[in-house]
Parts: structure tokens; sequence; C-alpha cells
């Protein structure tokens, strides 16, 4: 879920924003201008994600007392921001570029954090102290899955994983449709004028509003039994995040700013589950809609908004560690899973822990990026850059 990724950084520009003021803005290794308000959204919704993993573990995934119902939706988001990114970052690249380069470029821009991640789940798997036999696998077992999980391919179920795909680190399921939105790119979309993808952006929409109205929720395609759902996840927030990018300069300029933008994303995710009514699922027509209408429009205002000066920073932080969060918190939960099922804690000891896992999750998130990510994108950099 970086899912498309911030871009890096190569120096600062200084442009006016819409009020007038002199802001100081970073630019891509291309001389791109970031759009800082969409990199601190993307930080926005990978905090939803992990805040509703570890309150949902803390009250045992009871839904009456889950606080954000919806943040399951963040995923839908990054999609969407992944296709105006990609749309953005190397649409007018291809006439010095290959396909090949493409995809090289995006393994080494998402690949490190996946081996990563991977890591720590096998690491977390193997030496979970609360996990008690319920993680006793043949050896064979655990280094197939290892083996498969390293190259971001769906592996066997293993015991007390809610039987993921990716059961070493379950987003990692999430990241495999970012790749196959990554090759869909390189080989059929970027070629396709907007109005060939506002088609496909309608009837990819109202695939997704069928599948979810169905299954009375959109949070399906991690695991298993709702494998099929993952490809019907990722086609119309990718396809319409194209889309977007394609028509931006053609549609009305909408400016909320980071901080209402994300008051509208926490909305949503807290909103309660919607009961059905004369036997229509209306929580997955809810969660659908989300997708379909609103968070578009959050796309569009977020590449129309300059973060201020006050704001900047911490969009730029939020963006550089939105990735890492997303891709290492997993298997710190796996073991904070166990612990709540297993060792029957307090409620105030499990609060206190709960809270106490944010910030840790953060500044390992913080390590992931300075410590591994970075130092390994440049060197694959440089070892496959191409030679005179």
């Amino acid at each position: 879920m970086e899912q498309a990724g911030r871009l890096e950084a190569a120096g600062t520009s200084i442009r006016p924003d819409h009020a007038g003021a002199a802001a100081a803005i970073d630019t891509t290794s291309t001389g791109k201008q970031h759009f800082e308000v969409l990199d601190g959204l993307r930080g926005s919704a990978a905090m939803l994600v992990v805040l509703f993993h570890i309150q949902g573990i803390t009250v045992a995934w009871e839904g009456a007392r889950i606080i954000l119902h919806h943040a399951v939706l963040a995923v839908d988001f990054f999609f969407m921001l992944s296709g105006f990114v990609i749309g953005y970052a190397y649409d007018d690249r291809w006439d010095r570029m290959r396909a090949r380069d493409f995809l090289k470029l995006r393994l080494i821009r998402l690949h490190p954090l996946v081996v990563l991640g991977v890591l720590l789940g096998f690491a977390s798997y193997l030496v979970d102290p609360f996990a008690g036999t319920a993680q006793n696998v043949p050896i064979r077992d655990l280094l197939v899955a290892l083996a498969l999980g390293l190259l971001l391919l769906p592996s066997p179920m293993l015991p007390n994983r809610w039987g993921d795909t990716h059961p070493f680190n379950g987003p990692c399921w999430s990241l495999l449709q970012e790749y196959i939105g990554n090759i869909a790119y390189a080989f059929a979309l970027r070629h396709m004028p907007p109005r060939t993808l506002g088609v496909l952006a309608v009837l990819s929409g109202a695939v997704l509003i069928g599948c979810t109205a169905t299954l009375d929720g959109i949070d399906q395609g991690s695991a298993w039994p709702s494998f099929w759902m993952a490809p019907v996840r990722l086609c119309f927030p990718f396809v319409i995040g194209l889309w977007l990018y394609r028509v931006r300069g053609r549609l009305p300029s909408i400016r909320l700013g980071w901080l209402p933008l994300t008051l509208l994303m926490t909305g949503i995710a807290a909103f309660p589950t919607v009961p059905p009514v004369a036997g229509i699922p209306l929580n997955g027509l809810f969660e659908s809609l989300c997708v379909v209408l609103v968070f578009p429009l959050i796309v569009h205002a977020g590449s129309h908004s300059d973060a201020g000066a006050g704001m900047m920073r911490l969009c730029r932080a939020s963006g550089r560690i939105s990735y890492p969060i997303y891709i290492t918190h997993f298997p710190f939960l796996y073991i904070w899973m166990n612990y709540v099922a297993n060792e029957a804690p307090s409620t105030a000891r499990m609060t206190g822990i709960g809270l106490a896992l944010v910030p840790l999750l953060i500044l390992v998130a913080w390590a992931a990026y300075k410590f591994w990510d970075e130092p390994i994108r440049r060197r694959l950099r440089i070892a496959l850059a191409p030679r005179p």
C-alpha cells in the first residue's frame, strides 16, 4: 500500500499558492512538483488502517465495539492514488522508456519493503511467545510460504492466519494487486484515451457496486475464499485514478486542503455499520458508493489543494512513512492478536498497550524507510542503471 509510492525528492522549488503566499515544495527526481496534499492523505489513510487493526484486535473484532468500521476502504483509496500518481509520473516518459524499464522502476520502488514485511512476518510466526501450539507447522510448509511471500505470490494457508493468501504479512495481498495494476498500465491502460478509460471506469464501478452490495461489505480479497474480489477492488479505483489525472485540467478546481480532507476520510471510516433494510444490504452499498463517488472527489480536491507552510512538513513526513507503516505493522499485530486472545489481559492493560503500539509502529516504519528502503533502493538504482 504505498500504493504508487511517493516519488523520490530531489530538491525544492518555490511557487505561489492559491492565496498568493510563497510556499516551498519539493520536486521529484524528474523535476516535477509533488502533490503534497495527496502525500499527506496517503499517510492519513495508512494511519486509519493501523488504528483500525489495533483497535479491532483489542475488542476481538466485535462489531458493536469497533470504532473505524469502514477503515478498510483505505486500501481502495490507495489504489486510486496509485492510478493518479502512476499517470502523473510516467505518462510523459514513454518516448524514452520501455515497458521493462517501467516495471524495473516499480520493482525497485515497491519490492524492498515487501521483502522486509515478509521477513518480519516470518520471524513473528516463528517466535511469537503467545501463540501456544497454534503455529506449530512443518518447516517445509513455512519455507514454501516464505519463498512465495518474498516473490509476493499467494501461498497455501497457514494455521492462525484467517485463511490469508499472504500468511506472513496479510497486507501483501493489496501489493500484489498494485503490481497487477502496474502491469496493466504498462501494456494496456497507458495507450487508452480518457474516453476509453471513462467507459472502463463506469463498467468496473458497476461491477464493484454489485459485488460489494451483494457481499454487504467491501472487506474482501485478502483471504482465499474471497480472493476473486481482489481484482474487482483494484480495477475501478486504479482506472479512475488514472482518468482523474488525464482530465484534471478540464474539471472544476476544488481546494479543501489536507486537514478537511483527512477529517472527511476519518468521518467515512468512523461511520456506523449500516444495517440492511427490507433485505437490502445497505452497508455494502454505502462502502462501494464511498469508493465510486466520494473518493474521486477527495483525490481531485487533493490534487488541486496546497498544504500550506504549516502543514507541508507534516504532509511530507506522512507521505514518506505511509507505505512503510502499511507494510510493516501487521507482523507486530499478529503477536498482539495472540496476546489478546490467549493471555486475557485486563481492559486497562489492553488499552495501554494498544496506545503504545501506535508510536512503536511509527518508529518501526521510520526505521524501515531510513535504514532499509532508501539505502536498498539507492543501491538498486545504481546497480541496474543502463550502462553507457
